[in-house]
């Protein structure tokens, strides 16, 4: 991963992890339900821009580089792990 990139994600997920801890008080406060939904979709949120930030980063270093490789192997087996990603996440 980019230095860059690297360092806005980890900024994303300290604050991510510091939301999170949030809604745990929240909760132990017994804040009202839909309250708690809404941070909890703001984290989520959160995450999935985190997740699109390194695929883009990941597209444009390590696949960009595998599909330039001369090995046929290599390439496929790139492609095949950004297919199970996409595959794995509509299962959730």
């Amino acid at each position: 991963m980019d230095d860059v990139t690297k360092k806005v994600v980890t900024q994303r997920l300290a604050s991510a992890a510091g939301h999170l801890k949030g809604i745990e008080r929240m909760v132990a406060d017994d804040t009202y339900c839909i309250d708690v939904i809404k941070q909890v979709q703001a984290v989520q949120a959160a995450l999935n821009k985190v997740s699109s930030m390194i695929l883009d980063n990941h597209l444009h270093t390590c696949v960009t580089t595998a599909i330039r490789d001369d090995e046929p192997d290599e390439r496929e087996r790139v492609l095949q792990e950004i297919t199970s990603v996409f595959t794995m996440s509509n299962k959730i």
